[in-house]
């Protein structure tokens, strides 16, 4: 009599129809493990099987059943009928395609590498309420990178502190400032000291400047919560809200991308946590499929690394992040990404930070281009003459890139790039 039934899982032979969800995965079967059987149990418990055969079956059980269709080496490729999903939850899908299937002994290893959406899921999805065009419309910004910092140290300045170095940024040419990860309403800065400070002199570096200036303000609280704050933003003329989604959770980012868009809020998205289960090689998810993720759920930006400062990530990883996020259609790329095409969702800008400098601005424009939000913190409030130096000589950098020379010989012209690469150079932070 049989016991287990995951082979009825796997079938070499099976083609996608158009409107099934594809997933593709990286595993590694338990010693023991057939990848046949390992690959099965993926898709079994992902769907609708169980440990077991059953004695009764629901005639549509059949229909409902995720199928392997390719296995090469450890990566295995997973179709699921559309019906598996409910409409519009991507909470729901994640209970799946991401759920139990990380704790099975039968695995050693499990990946979620990329998921590709069929036109009949995604167009149940909003996606940025903005788009990158509306996003540049909106700060009246062209034919360069956004620009932001975080005010650092990240936190211990007060309300007011913070603010000045705020407009000390903005004054540099900074379009925006940003609150770290884990700045929300602290005893010595409350959010709504904060945004009363800044509001002030936002209107002043406007004024002085001529430019449109704004901010990433982190919400990142419960729910009821975020929405008081996001509230408070749009009732001072903020035109962002910064939600740390991750820890955050996928239905209330759902929830806030609703709410702030009615405010006329566009979502920045830092991604804290996401190291402890997308930098594993072998387990976890990868970033792309978060951003993926978060693009359909509708941020207008988020976190995508630098590959050249602080943080983890490689340069083909930081590419593919980015055009995940940007463009309308992507093809697959072997044993990394699948084919995807987003419809009528709107693009989001990929958010490059962490340990970056004047002196890094050239890679890091190589590898993205201009359609990013470019975050350049310690490397300007570092700047020898000061924060708004530091940002001067950013948009010197930025400037040297555009023109085609190179910093060395922007700087003989541009005293605050000079005065930076005489304390960086071209030091990568590790």
């Amino acid at each position: 009599m049989a016991i287990d039934w995951y082979k009825e899982f796997v079938n070499p032979g099976y083609t996608p129809a158009r409107n099934e969800l594809v997933c593709l995965y990286y595993f590694e079967p338990a010693a023991g493990i057939s990848a046949e059987e390992a690959a099965g149990r993926i898709a079994s418990e992902s769907s609708t099987g169980t440990w077991t055969t059953l004695f009764t079956m629901p005639p549509l059980m059949k229909k409902l059943q995720a199928t392997v269709f390719e296995i090469e080496g450890n990566y295995t490729k997973i179709a699921y009928p559309l019906a598996l999903w409910e409409e519009g939850n991507a909470v729901q899908l994640l209970s799946g395609i991401a759920g139990n299937i990380f704790g099975m002994k039968a695995l050693k290893n499990l990946r979620l590498i990329d998921v590709s959406f069929p036109p009949a899921y995604i167009r149940h999805f909003k996606g940025p309420h903005f788009g990158n065009e509306g996003i540049r419309k909106m700060m009246n910004i062209y034919n360069r990178p956004l620009t932001g910092a975080v005010a650092k140290p990240k936190v211990g300045f007060s309300a007011q502190e913070h603010a000045d170095i705020a407009y000390e940024t903005w004054m540099g040419g900074f379009d925006f400032v940003k609150d770290d990860e884990n700045l929300t309403s602290l005893s010595f800065n409350r959010f709504e000291d904060r945004v009363e400070c800044m509001t002030k002199l936002r209107d002043r570096a406007i004024q002085e400047t001529g430019e449109q200036k704004s901010a990433y303000l982190n919400i990142t609280a419960d729910v009821e919560t975020m929405k008081k704050r996001a509230q408070l933003l749009a009732d001072n003329g903020w035109n962002f809200a910064m939600i740390d989604v991750i820890v955050t959770g996928t239905a209330g980012v759902m929830t806030m991308r609703d709410y702030c868009s009615d405010l006329g809020l566009a979502i920045h998205a830092h991604r804290a946590m996401h190291a402890s289960f997308d930098r594993n090689r072998k387990h976890g998810l990868t970033m792309q499929f978060l951003a993926k993720i978060m693009r359909l759920i509708g941020v207008s930006q988020i976190h995508t690394g630098t590959a050249v400062g602080k943080l983890v990530g490689t340069k083909k990883e930081a590419m593919l992040i980015a055009d995940v996020l940007r463009e309308k259609k992507t093809n697959g790329v072997e044993h990394m990404a699948l084919d995807q095409n987003w419809g009528s969702i709107k693009s989001a800008f990929p958010a490059s930070s962490g340990g970056l400098h004047p002196g890094l601005v050239p890679e890091v424009l190589d590898i993205y281009g201009t359609e990013l939000v470019l975050l350049v913190s310690g490397g300007i409030h570092g700047h020898p003459k000061g924060t708004r130096a530091g940002a001067i000589a950013t948009m010197q950098a930025i400037e040297a890139w555009q023109e085609g020379i190179t910093l060395d010989e922007k700087a003989k012209k541009a005293r605050e790039l000079s005065e930076a690469l005489g304390k960086w150079g071209y030091y990568k932070p590790k």
